[in-house]
């Protein structure tokens, strides 16, 4: 039986800075990936605050510019789901679906987390095109244009303040006729004069060609629909970390986020933890890779 010293489980941002500080430090690695390489950055149009890009840059570039750079550094690359990881007695036991298992001496978990969608027509057909899940990243495109936020939680108020930085008006869309906010968030969306807030309303639809051009809405109580113009849809309806196949193995938090410490340590002894499937403020590629170069750097303290 092979007994590695680390696997790298999701290839976003986390993951890949992950594995090029594991493979600088010549730690016998295993990079996991379900899918492609990237994870939620390839659905970002376009990254504008990740540092050394004045100009931009898009998040398919960007992952690939990632992924080259862990390459270089030779850690062993593999597609695989995982099922299940089980603690044996003298290391960890990664269960594959479709494949045969993985023994290690350490995992690092960079899943990552997926924002919950809406599930409407064109929200889809115009991601990254106007349609965004992100303020902080994609905020400054829209500077002087009419947006919509979606959601009435502390999440979506906080967004459509900051929104207000750049856009005209900021329509907040919420079900009910009550936010779900702190109270000094409410009150500052109520006092902040480019924010309108659209209560019992739905949206059915986004509507667009080549990006958004407007949102269709339906009222809860009525069932009357309406249509406002907008140049942007942000949706702030929950997000979902990827960490349901190691529920019971390692602390979460009551949303599913993977509680670490500041070496990126879980409560599980070898079981490491980073990127957006970690509890903390801040899900953004920078601390993302932050995450994940800290985690290798844990692992090779530990291991030796």
């Amino acid at each position: 039986m092979k007994k590695r010293q680390l696997v790298i489980i999701g290839s976003g941002p986390a993951g890949l800075a992950a594995a090029i500080y594991a493979g600088r430090s010549e730690l016998d690695g295993l990079l996991l990936e379900k899918l492609s390489p990237g994870g939620q950055v390839l659905i970002t149009d376009r990254v504008d605050n990740y540092p050394g890009f004045p100009d931009g840059v898009t998040g398919f570039d960007l992952v690939d510019k990632m992924a080259a750079h862990a390459k270089k550094f030779g850690i062993e690359q593999k597609n695989g789901e995982v099922i299940s990881i089980d603690p044996t007695e003298d290391c960890l036991k990664i269960a594959l679906a479709g494949d045969e298992d993985i023994y290690t001496e350490t995992v690092i978990i960079a899943t990552g987390a997926t924002h919950r969608s809406l599930g409407v027509k064109g929200e889809k057909e115009l991601s990254g095109r106007g349609v965004s899940y992100c303020a902080t990243c994609d905020g400054p495109f829209f500077r002087d244009q009419v947006v919509a936020v979606v959601g009435g939680g502390d999440s979506a108020v906080q967004e459509a303040l900051f929104l207000t930085k750049f856009a005209s008006k900021v329509y907040l869309i919420h079900r009910r006729d009550e936010l779900r906010a702190t109270k000094v968030l409410q009150k500052k969306a109520f006092d902040n004069p480019s924010i309108e807030i659209v209560w019992d309303s739905v949206v059915d639809e986004i509507t667009g060609t080549d990006g958004v051009e407007g949102i269709s809405l339906r009222n809860t109580k009525t069932d009357k629909p309406s249509r406002i113009d907008v140049q942007g849809v942000f949706i702030f309806v929950g997000i979902q970390p990827n960490t349901g196949f190691v529920k019971g193995l390692v602390d979460m938090d009551e949303q599913g986020f993977i509680k670490t410490d500041e070496w990126m340590r879980t409560s599980q002894k070898g079981v490491y933890a980073a990127g957006d499937c970690r509890q903390k403020p801040l899900l953004q590629i920078v601390t993302a890779v932050s995450d994940g170069a800290t985690a290798a750097f844990a692992i090779e303290h530990d291991l030796s």
